[in-house]
């Protein structure tokens, strides 16, 4: 890769992590189109002398060789949501606390500014690291970058433990809900509207499966000594071809996020269970991970972060890559600057506060020589 303009981020890398959050959330990048930011991620840091440094399509893995005991994957998607008239960033008070406003400001480039800033510095860490910028985390999982490295160079994302720069309020998250995707189907017979009676409606026999949904009660369920909180909703519904032509075809989306207790195939089995009698077709689906808080590194870097900040670690409700370290057999937890609330919102935007204390966190726990 060869860079033909000034790269953003060297000047804004100058300036610490928060100039640095800016300059990356002002480079576009929604899933598909992360090429320009991974061309200045990559360039910035083949900057470092201490980083050997690798492309694979638009993911960017930077590591430290140092010939350490224990290793650290650190990683952070590129890609974000569409933009919703919230780019360029700016730097605002809201709520009485200075923030960074925009798109991805949350989820997750101020996450992302923080790994690469401490990318730069960090030329003599305690442990020898794995810096991963991947693309396409936010659409379905087989675009998903990590999963590609893994597929081509899996060598590149060994370690004894790993961390998700995704928000998390600037605390640690232990593990995450699981998430499965399934279209449920309902068949009729067209017909005319003015002759309604000739045709069976598919839309009006959804109507069950709403009134399941409406009456579902989800189960909070402790894994590991936290408690994570199920969803069953409907996400989509579809049906019909014309204004007077009874549908023959209703499809309802529903999406199941469940606790690290169930497997993906417990969980399929769970949704079908529901929605029995029905067509049921399963379209995406991605584990659950377990906290996976009492592994060594994980139990030594949850402590050191209790330490700085009086937290204790929370659950992870939405789906995040800890599951797909969780299946290589690492241990991982999520731990990133910013309200995963406001992930996804057209008012998303990221106290400049968490991303100090994400950066100082991370910095004194990766320098440390106990740790």
């Amino acid at each position: 890769m060869h860079q033909h303009t000034t790269n953003p981020l060297t000047a804004a890398a100058a300036h610490g992590p928060i100039a640095l959050t800016r300059a990356v959330c002002d480079i576009e990048s929604v899933s598909g189109n992360e090429r320009e930011l991974a061309d200045a991620v990559e360039d910035l840091l083949t900057q470092a002398t201490h980083l050997t440094v690798t492309r694979i399509g638009n993911n960017v893995i930077a590591r430290t060789n140092l010939g350490r005991d224990r290793r650290v994957v650190i990683a952070g998607h590129l890609d974000t949501v569409p933009v919703a008239s919230n780019l360029p960033s700016e730097q605002r008070t809201i709520d009485g606390r200075e923030c960074i406003w925009g798109r991805g400001t949350v989820d997750m480039k101020a996450g992302v500014a923080v790994h690469l800033a401490l990318a730069l510095e960090l030329d003599n860490p305690h442990h020898d690291i794995t810096w991963c910028f991947y693309d396409n985390e936010e659409v379905d999982a087989h675009l998903n970058g990590l999963g590609v490295v893994h597929r081509t160079q899996p060598e590149l994302l060994t370690g004894d433990f790993a961390i998700l720069g995704e928000p998390s309020n600037a605390i640690i998250e232990g593990g995450c809900n699981g998430t499965l995707r399934a279209v449920i189907t309902t068949k009729g017979i067209a017909a005319h509207s003015a002759r309604s009676w000739m045709g069976d409606n598919a839309i009006h026999a959804a109507a069950d499966i709403l009134v399941r949904l409406s009456a579902y009660e989800p189960a909070t369920i402790t894994v590991d000594g936290l408690d994570y909180r199920e969803g069953l909703n409907a996400t989509g519904i579809t049906g019909g071809i014309a204004g007077n032509v009874i549908p023959d075809l209703c499809e309802v989306m529903v999406n199941y996020r469940y606790a690290p207790s169930r497997s993906l195939d417990e969980a399929e089995a769970h949704v079908r269970s529901v929605f029995h009698g029905y067509e049921v077709r399963i379209v995406d689906k991605a584990p659950a991970a377990r906290p996976g808080l009492d592994a060594p590194m994980a139990a030594d870097f949850a402590k050191a972060v209790r330490c700085a900040t009086g937290q204790q670690p929370a659950p992870k409700y939405g789906w995040t890559d800890v599951a797909r370290f969780a299946e290589l057999g690492i241990p991982a937890v999520n731990f990133g600057p910013g309200n995963p609330s406001l992930a996804h919102h057209d008012n998303e935007h990221c106290p400049t506060s968490d991303i100090t204390a994400v950066y100082n966190s991370l910095k004194a726990w990766l320098s440390a020589p106990n740790s």
